[in-house]
C-alpha cells in the first residue's frame, strides 16, 4: 500500500499519448509537400475551369485569402494560434486532423 511496492494510481495507468514538443525535419518536410499539393490543386483547377470560360466564387475566394506555401513564413507554416496557449501558438502537429486541414490563416498580429 505504501512505500516502493504500492499499486499503480489510475490516472498513471492507461493508454499514454506522447506528442513531442516539437515537429521533426521529416514531419515539417512532410507538411511543406502538402501545402504544395494543395496549391498545384487550386492552380489546375482553376486554369481548366478558366479554360472553359468559367470561375467559382469559393476558388476566387481561396486565391485571394489563402496564402501560397512559398508566401508562408515558417511560423505560419508549422503553428496554428490558440487562445489557451502561453504564447498564443501551438505545434500545428498538436490539432486533430492536422494532415487533413488546411490552417494557413491566422489572425492579424499573431
Amino acid at each position: 500500500m505504501f512505500g516502493p511496492f504500492r499499486g499503480t494510481s489510475p490516472l498513471s495507468g492507461g493508454l499514454l499519448w506522447k506528442i513531442p514538443f516539437r515537429l521533426s525535419a521529416p514531419q515539417k518536410a512532410r507538411q511543406r509537400k502538402r501545402l504544395r499539393a494543395v496549391d498545384t490543386v487550386i492552380a489546375v483547377v482553376d486554369n481548366a475551369l478558366r479554360k472553359q470560360g468559367n470561375t467559382l466564387k469559393e476558388m476566387e475566394r481561396w486565391k485571394v485569402e489563402m496564402p501560397r506555401e512559398e508566401e508562408m513564413r515558417p511560423k505560419d507554416k508549422y503553428t496554428v494560434f490558440d487562445r489557451k496557449e502561453k504564447k498564443y501558438r501551438k505545434g500545428i502537429h498538436k490539432v486533430p486532423k492536422w494532415t487533413r486541414v488546411s490552417q494557413r490563416i491566422n489572425p492579424p498580429g499573431f
